[in-house]
C-alpha cells in the first residue's frame, strides 16, 4: 500500500484536517498539494437563535435532519438559550427523518430514533424513505448544513409540506486566487487527482469554472486526465449533479478509506 500512490499528485480541496490527509497521501508515496476550495465553516449564531425560537414556539409535524454536526450545534445553542429541555421535548414529539449515520448517532445520544432514515447516506435516499408518508399540509423544519438544499426543499414542497429552514453553519468561499490555481492545475493536468471532502468544495469550484466559461473543459478533464475523489455519497452527489461521471469513492465514508480506494484504482490501472 505504501507505494500505491507513487508519483501521483493529489490536490486536497478540504481545508479541515488537511495535514492529516497530506500524511496519508505521503505515506502511500503520493505528492499532496494543499488546494482548499472552501473557506471556514462558521456557526451562524443569529440565524440559529432565530430558528430555535421558531422551532420551539411553533413545533413542526416533521423534523428533517441532514447532519450530526448541525444537530449537535442546535442542542448546544438550545442549552445556551435555556431551551435545552424544550427543544428535546419538541423534537421527541415530531416525526424525525435523518440523513447519514452521523445524524442518527447524534439522535441516539439523546435517546431519539428517526422514523425515516436514508438507505444510502444521500439526499436521494432520504427522499425515498419519505415517499412512504403523506406530507400534505404538514409543517416541516429542515435542518441544513452550510448551504441550501434546493432539491430536497422542492421535493418537500411538491409533496404538499410547508417548509421552514434552519441553517446552523455557513460555508465561506476560499481565499482569492485559490480556485483559479486549482482550476488551472486541473485543466493543465498538473494534478492527477483532486480529493473532495464536502459538497461545497466542488460547488465553489464548479461555480468559478462556470463564471470563467471553463466548466465544460473541467468536466472533460475529470473524465479523461484527472481523477475526482470523493469522501462519501453526499459529496459524490454534488459532483454528479454538475456532470462528473468518473468518481472514486470508498464504501465507508472515511478519509483514510478514500485514499485507500484511490490507491486501489491507480494500482489497477498501472
Amino acid at each position: 500500500m505504501a507505494e500505491q500512490l507513487k508519483g501521483i499528485t493529489v490536490a486536497l480541496a478540504g481545508p479541515r484536517k488537511s495535514e492529516e490527509m497530506a500524511r496519508l497521501v505521503g505515506n502511500m508515496g503520493g505528492i499532496p498539494l494543499f488546494r482548499p476550495a472552501q473557506g471556514t465553516v462558521f456557526l451562524d449564531d443569529g440565524a440559529l437563535r432565530e430558528g430555535l425560537n421558531s422551532w420551539t414556539q411553533q413545533p413542526p409535524d416533521w423534523a428533517v435532519l441532514t447532519t450530526g454536526m448541525g444537530l449537535d450545534a442546535l442542542f448546544g445553542m438550545a442549552e445556551d438559550m435555556g431551551l435545552g429541555g424544550r427543544f428535546l421535548e419538541v423534537l421527541s414529539a415530531s416525526s424525525i427523518a435523518a440523513r447519514g449515520y452521523k445524524t442518527v448517532n447524534a439522535l441516539k445520544k439523546r435517546g431519539l430514533v428517526p422514523v425515516v432514515r436514508d438507505d444510502d447516506g444521500s439526499t436521494s435516499g432520504l427522499i425515498r424513505g419519505l415517499q412512504e408518508f403523506d406530507l400534505a399540509g404538514k409543517e416541516v423544519v429542515l435542518q441544513l448544513h452550510g448551504e441550501p438544499a434546493p432539491r430536497l426543499t422542492a421535493w418537500l414542497e411538491a409533496a404538499g409540506a410547508s417548509v421552514r429552514e434552519v441553517q446552523p453553519y455557513r460555508h465561506t468561499p476560499p481565499e482569492p486566487g485559490a480556485l483559479e490555481l486549482l482550476l488551472t492545475e486541473i485543466l493543465e493536468a498538473k494534478v492527477n487527482a483532486v480529493a473532495f471532502t464536502s459538497a461545497p468544495q466542488f460547488r465553489f469550484l464548479s461555480q468559478y469554472a462556470q463564471e470563467q466559461g471553463k466548466l465544460a473543459q473541467m468536466l472533460e478533464a475529470f473524465e479523461r486526465e484527472v481523477l475526482a475523489v470523493s469522501v462519501g455519497k453526499i459529496t459524490s452527489q454534488a459532483l454528479k449533479e454538475e456532470g462528473v461521471q468518473r468518481i472514486i469513492m470508498p464504501e465507508h465514508e472515511r478519509m483514510g478509506s478514500m485514499f485507500v480506494e484511490l490507491g486501489r484504482y491507480v494500482a489497477a490501472g498501472r
